[in-house]
Formats: structure tokens, C-alpha cells, sequence
């Protein structure tokens, strides 16, 4: 029987992007390299947009309230200092 692989967490996904990019921009790798990092940079860009989907959907049917959705607006801690 074969096993199903499991999926890697979304912080997983994302902490592996984060390398990935990190060594394109350093610009030191062989062309074909730098187009598997890509090639793979954008698989996982693609699987964390579905597992953000995903997460999103289990939001609004948690907020469902009445069988209609009450959306919020969503507000993001612009602490980061660009102002």
C-alpha cells in the first residue's frame, strides 16, 4: 500500500518560500537551480494560497449568523512603520 504524503503546515510552506527566495536573491546559483527554486517557490506560493482559501472559508462559515454572512472589514497592525 502506499502512503499518502502529508501536507507541510502553512508555516512550514511559508518558512521554506522564505529560503527560497532568500538564496534567488542572493544570485549566486546556477541558472538551473535558480529555476528549480522557482519552479518550487511558486508550487509552494500555490499551495499556501489554497491552505489561505481554505482558512478563510472556515472563517465566514463560523461567522454565519442566521444563514447570512457577516463580513468584517479587516484592519492589519500597520506597526511595521510605513508610513
Amino acid at each position: 500500500m502506499v502512503a499518502k504524503k502529508k501536507s507541510a503546515s502553512f508555516e512550514q510552506s511559508l518558512e521554506a518560500l522564505e529560503e527560497l527566495v532568500e538564496r534567488l536573491e542572493a544570485g549566486d546559483l546556477p541558472l538551473e537551480e535558480a529555476l528549480a527554486d522557482f519552479e518550487q517557490g511558486v508550487k509552494l506560493t500555490r499551495e499556501c494560497q489554497k491552505k489561505l482559501a481554505s482558512a478563510e472559508q472556515k472563517v465566514k462559515m463560523l461567522m454565519e449568523e442566521n444563514g447570512s454572512i457577516r463580513e468584517l472589514p479587516f484592519e492589519a497592525d500597520n506597526s511595521s512603520g510605513d508610513s
